[in-house]
């Protein structure tokens, strides 16, 4: 036959395929009974750089990290469904359905504890953006001061200084788990020979680049470097972006496609971690999350962001922006236990009316600590620099710091470093709901870890 003709009846079959996934349902399983790799050999299935992280560090490799066992993932396929990812850390599987009775059925597999529906296909139409490139002009205006406008939401936490000590973020590795990253292929204020890679948890076929433009206005508060014009606070940095949000609907299987990047980081070598989303309103027909349920275990996206410290990594997330809507509280994956939850201040140091609250239901502090969000200088997408506001923006800037302060501090662990952290927060002595551990001073931490 015709190779052309075997190709198109491929593509034809694929796209039959893949237009029949209405639905996606979230497994979680019961055991990993019969997995073929070894907590002897963890080689087989962890990288080299996540080894020297743990070990580093002096953590263990477990049973978490052992892969889904091939077994349970060809009968899972064997259904008649198609796997869209998994979470080995939380032993869970997301399936694509053609019908919610083949998904509900899953549940009658021996090792399958849970089938829940956690999307509907929105049949939106695929945006164009052909033209995307031609919009980037790369101006701005110039500032006496290195970082721009950017200064003060660095200078807030004394970023500077540490800054002009010498650590920039050099040898660190950072992950931003966001939406898509419009344009940062072509805005030259990023250094595309330290984008390590990319990757998309949603549609595997996209082109990142192309997607929504919150992430790379995230990434701008790190990574862009354009001297007097705009800086960010961790500019000798590394970094993979990777896309978790679905901006066509707001769903609960986004939590799936976060979990399953947190492990992609895990698995290329990531130090540190900036997540600028959260769930709690959902489309209809789904639940909605409630106050009860943050607790740091009940959404996937939070058991995954509360083992990441486990594997030694830092996770920084937004608090959220519903403190003035009828919600107020942060927003899962916020809740999750050992990660740094951040909250917004304005250029005065005060709350803002928009930063979500804590605490979580089980009585921990968030948020943990706060940076600047109201007014910060963000990177447009036409590579000239703007203003935006939100705990999206509050967090990466902090995370950047965090990654310096990792640079200068490397014999400390994830945890003993996010606890100095939040120690040398202005609030620490009486840490709340509204600024946590308070804005943190990063030259005060360096100093008093460099003397422990």
């Amino acid at each position: 036959m015709n190779r052309k003709l075997l190709l198109f009846g491929a593509f034809v079959i694929a796209s039959l395929y893949a237009s029949a996934q209405n639905y996606r349902y979230h497994l979680q399983l019961t055991d990993k009974n019969g997995c073929e790799y070894s907590l002897k050999h963890p080689e087989k299935f962890l990288s080299e750089k996540a080894l020297q992280r743990r070990s580093r560090q002096g953590l263990e490799v477990d049973s978490t990290d052992l892969p889904i066992p091939g077994a349970y993932l060809k009968t899972i396929e064997e259904q008649g469904v198609r796997i869209h990812s998994k979470s080995k850390w939380t032993n869970t599987v997301l399936v694509d359905v053609a019908d919610t009775l083949t998904g509900k059925n899953l549940v009658n597999l021996p090792f399958v504890s849970e089938s829940t529906l956690v999307w509907i296909n929105p049949s939106k139409n695929s945006k164009s953006n052909h033209d995307r490139k031609k919009q980037v002009t790369n101006g701005g205006k110039t500032s006496d001061s290195e970082y721009g406008d950017a200064y003060l939401q660095c200078s807030m936490m004394n970023g500077n200084t540490l800054h002009y000590a010498g650590f920039r973020g050099e040898g660190m590795t950072i992950a931003v788990i966001d939406g898509g990253f419009f344009n940062a292929d072509v805005i030259n204020a990023f250094d595309q020979s330290r984008i390590l890679g990319t990757k998309d948890f949603v549609n595997p076929e996209s082109d990142i680049y192309a997607e929504d433009s919150h992430g790379m206005k995230v990434l701008s508060c790190m990574f862009a470097n354009r001297p007097n014009i705009m800086m960010g606070t961790a500019t000798g940095a590394s970094f993979w972006l990777l896309r978790s949000e679905d901006a066509d609907s707001e769903q609960p299987v986004e939590n799936d496609y976060w979990a399953a990047a947190l492990e992609f980081a895990d698995s290329v070598g990531v130090d540190v971690v900036n997540s600028s989303l959260g769930y709690n309103d959902y489309d209809e027909p789904f639940a909605d999350a409630k106050y009860w349920e943050l607790d740091g275990k009940t959404y996937v996206s939070s058991r995954a962001a509360s083992m990441a410290a486990d594997k030694g990594m830092i996770v920084c997330l937004s608090a959220g922006n519903s403190g003035d809507s009828p919600w107020k509280k942060i927003t899962p994956p916020a809740d999750a236990f050992d990660v740094l939850t951040v909250g917004a201040v304005t250029y005065a140091r005060t709350n803002t009316n928009f930063s979500s609250l804590g605490n979580t239901s089980d009585g921990r502090v968030k948020p943990d600590v706060c940076a600047m969000g109201a007014f910060s200088t963000v990177m447009g997408t036409n590579g000239v620099p703007q203003k935006g506001s939100g705990t999206s923006y509050a967090s990466p800037i902090l995370c950047g710091l965090v990654a310096c302060l990792w640079q200068a501090l490397p014999q400390f662990t994830a945890r003993e470093l996010m606890d100095l952290i939040r120690r040398k927060g202005h609030n620490a002595a009486h840490p709340d709901n509204v600024y946590g551990y308070g804005i943190p001073d990063f030259w005060r931490a360096y100093q008093e870890g460099k003397n422990l």
